[in-house]
């Protein structure tokens, strides 16, 4: 632009706009105003609501002495919220809670209830259909609990026996599909919770529960009795856990995806891990004593919302 050009166009800028400044064009040019609908929705009620499970130890659940939802995705949430205020300027965030199940967690952000879910659902094809996911924060694979004093050590041991499975989950799906491709005849039982998945091998309803297995230990430490409970198999599934997000609002997604990059490359998101994994967590004041594995950190060396299913 030639500074006659130039003069020109700042004589337009005066007669044409005599409210708005220089200054405030080139800020506009260069600041651009997040927007979309969770953003706006947050912007307009000064309020993020966070999406949590009851029973998903250490990642999510409600502390059974304070009556308060916490967790390891729940701290990552947490990190995040505070990124959304700063990149809308917001004065004040309040943080509210919903707790969900693994029927109605989907449900709670495609019906724009809750605008993140911080539990322990795994990124696959299926889900991205309908919601969109971050950067993994966990990656496990599904094994069996069962008593400390029987014989069972693999899934194929549980022909002709029970075995409950949490409703609605990833692992639901893999366990019928080695039973029917395996012939093995297990009787799956829905469980409508975790907890309640314990609660029936407990009563001997069932003869094993398979789940994740870092749930599978978490719900172990809260037992008054875990030494009578052990996690045995190998990897029934490779499950990459996720905060989920709607999939209709790319600046927040973008938004979400840098915190969740920071929090991994300044090494923040270890110590948030090594605070619930190795360490004693509430209510019981138990430690977990499950390092990082092999699979997150590895993951974690080029983070990326995109994984291999």
């Amino acid at each position: 632009m030639t500074p006659a050009t130039s003069l020109i166009a700042m004589k337009f800028m005066k007669k044409s706009f005599p409210l708005l400044t220089l200054a405030t064009l080139l800020a506009a040019q260069t600041t651009p105003t997040l927007a979309g609908p969770v953003l706006d929705r947050i912007r307009q009620s000064g309020k993020i609501v966070l999406a949590h499970r009851d029973s998903s130890v250490p990642l999510s659940y409600i502390d059974s002495a304070s009556g308060k939802p916490m967790g390891y995705a729940l701290d990552l949430c947490l990190k995040v919220a505070d990124a959304v205020k700063r990149q809308l300027n917001l004065p004040k965030l309040e943080v509210s809670y919903l707790q969900v199940t693994s029927a109605n967690r989907m449900q709670a952000i495609t019906e724009g209830k809750a605008d993140l879910e911080c539990g322990s659902t795994t990124n696959n094809a299926e889900r991205r259909k309908q919601v969109a996911f971050t950067i993994p924060h966990y990656i496990t694979g599904a094994r069996i609990l069962v008593h400390a004093n029987t014989k069972f050590d693999k899934i194929n041991d549980f022909e002709h026996k029970k075995l409950a499975i949490t409703k609605g989950t990833t692992v639901l799906k893999a366990v019928q599909h080695a039973n029917e491709e395996r012939l093995l005849y297990i009787d799956i039982v829905e469980a409508p919770s975790h907890a309640a998945a314990v609660d029936m091998l407990d009563k001997g309803q069932v003869d094993g529960f398979a789940m994740d297995d870092v749930l599978l230990y978490g719900l172990r430490s809260e037992r008054p009795d875990p030494e009578k409970y052990k996690v045995v198999g190998g990897f029934l599934t490779i499950e990459p856990l996720a905060i989920m997000l709607s999939k209709d609002d790319p600046e927040f997604k973008a938004l979400v995806d840098a915190e969740m990059k920071r929090l991994i490359t300044s090494r923040e998101a270890y110590a948030i891990y090594d605070r619930w994994f190795t360490k004693p967590i509430p209510p019981r004041n138990v430690s977990l004593n499950m390092p990082m594995n092999y699979l997150l950190r590895d993951f974690w060396k080029y983070p990326s919302d995109m994984v291999p299913n």
